[in-house]
């Protein structure tokens, strides 16, 4: 094994075992002595090749960040064909069914998108534009083929929809626990009705004899 081999499998067992820190207990619970003395890892060694536990997490991110881009992009063809509604649900579905397969990943996403540490907000939002830019196109060119409410302007369900998206898996997690989700089918099936509700409403349209009384302005 040459001397870059052994470098780059260093690299990749610190690499590990700052993923199984942060992705089981997230940024906060972990610092640079835990990874070492869980993973048999020789401080020596551990910062000559990283400066800290900031370096380890924004990997990490980093990472996560482009698994689930290459994610995306792998099953984006696949919704072309898709309607509409139905494109729309598998967008988001794609993520929730990567992270059902990477709980660590989807603890180190959460981590850095809903409670980030302040001093790596700027970072962790630089690491997230590919990521961001990818989810752009698309939900762009659905929002053409929307058939939108009338008071509505494609810019503000472009905004709302990119807003929603690093929240959803949050917000799944509540609905589940509430039904009571344990398998992944099942999960996977009421992130479907979740999202049924968030994109359709769950009030009846005006017309209908059981409709809530139109808003008086």
């Amino acid at each position: 094994m040459t001397q870059k081999e052994r470098q780059e499998r260093s690299r990749e067992e610190i690499y590990q075992a700052a993923l199984n820190e942060f992705g089981t207990h997230g940024y906060g619970n972990v610092n640079m002595e835990r990874i070492c003395g869980n993973h048999g890892i020789s401080k020596g060694m551990m910062y000559h090749y990283y400066s800290g536990k900031d370096e380890l997490f924004l990997l990490c991110v980093e990472r996560t960040f482009a698994e689930l881009k290459a994610c995306v992009e792998q099953e984006l063809p696949r919704l072309e064909n898709c309607t509409t509604p139905d494109a729309i649900r598998e967008f988001f579905l794609i993520r929730e069914a990567y992270f059902q397969s990477h709980p660590l990943q989807k603890t180190i996403f959460e981590s850095a998108m809903l409670r980030p540490p302040k001093h790596l907000t700027e970072s962790i939002h630089t690491l997230r534009a590919p990521i961001r830019q990818l989810n752009q196109r698309f939900i762009e060119k659905l929002v053409i083929r929307m058939p939108l409410r009338a008071d509505l302007q494609p810019e503000r369900v472009i905004r709302y929809l990119e807003s929603v998206e690093p929240y959803f898996q949050n917000i799944l997690r509540s609905y589940q626990a509430a039904a009571l989700a344990q398998d992944s089918h099942t999960m996977l099936k009421t992130a479907g009705e979740l999202l049924d509700m968030a994109l359709f409403g769950i009030l009846r349209q005006d017309g209908d004899p059981d409709a809530f009384p139109a808003k008086q302005v």
